[in-house]
């Protein structure tokens, strides 16, 4: 994956390179050393290497998949490469997918609210420990989250400009509901006395080796926590994004004359559209 990203990204800069175009330097170092940085170091490190065994270490890397690494991802900003670094038909076709119903359902913070919630009531079922404990699955799982998670931030940041006011309002409200639901599940794996994904004992391990219980207690600390964290950069993304959509709309109305306002607001008393 860190290959195949990488390899696109380059590909992309070099077709810009030799129509003459510039692509700033801070967004290649934002996909490369944020993006596939924090993802080279969540996969290849600690939380890569045990997260079979330990289950903290197993919701945290994938905590970090969803949340941290898109993100940074998107300070590179590869859409916008590869709309610029493609021919003009393929740019028409990269956009058209963008305002697609799929993307827009996708590219927006009410899907996102519940669909990490979803993924995050997995880890208080066996499945957790299904998904773990199968060398394949777990392996699948560290390609399919981020990608996953690149679906729902990258449209999120580039349809900005074409939701209306009303609708990144919704968008802003939901996103505090969010730091509600994502906590939910951290806190049920804290409280918890009973292991929930009913993972075998590990026998021969480290005197620090966490019993399963324990596991499964910083399992829901290190959740909760992340969860909660993650959701500021969201809030103060959309706020900035309410204030560009107010400012753009209240332009719109102040380039209006005395009869087009009067007109507007005549037809919207009638319940014109």
């Amino acid at each position: 994956m860190l290959f195949v990203a990488s390899a696109l990204y380059l590909f992309g800069m070099r077709r810009l390179h030799q129509r003459g175009e510039h692509w700033p330097l801070r967004n290649a170092l934002g996909f490369f050393g944020l993006g596939l940085g924090s993802y080279a170091v969540i996969e290849l490190g600690f939380l890569g290497v045990e997260s079979a065994d330990l289950r903290w270490a197993f919701t945290t890397r994938i905590a970090l998949l969803i949340f941290v690494v898109p993100a940074c991802v998107a300070a590179g900003r590869p859409i916008e490469l590869w709309q610029r670094a493609a021919g003009e038909q393929t740019a028409n076709r990269i956009s058209a997918v963008l305002r697609s119903r799929l993307i827009g359902v996708f590219g927006n913070a009410m899907f996102a609210t519940v669909f990490i919630a979803a993924v995050f009531c997995l880890f208080l079922t066996p499945i957790a420990w299904v998904l773990r404990g199968t060398p394949w699955l777990n392996a699948a799982v560290g390609i399919v989250v981020p990608l996953v998670g690149m679906v729902m931030v990258l449209p999120l940041m580039a349809l900005g400009a074409l939701h209306t006011g009303l609708f990144i309002t919704i968008e802003f409200l939901l996103a505090f509901v969010e730091l509600v639901i994502d906590s939910i599940p951290g806190i049920l794996l804290r409280l918890n006395e009973s292991v929930l994904d009913h993972a075998p004992v590990i026998t021969g391990t480290a005197s620090w080796w966490p019993n399963p219980l324990h596991d499964q207690h910083l399992a829901g600390d290190f959740l909760w926590f992340i969860a909660e964290v993650a959701d500021v950069p969201v809030l103060v993304f959309l706020m900035i994004r309410w204030m560009r959509s107010d400012r753009r709309e209240a332009k719109t109305f102040d380039d209006l004359d005395d009869d087009e306002y009067e007109a507007m607001t005549q037809a919207h008393l009638r319940g014109e559209r």
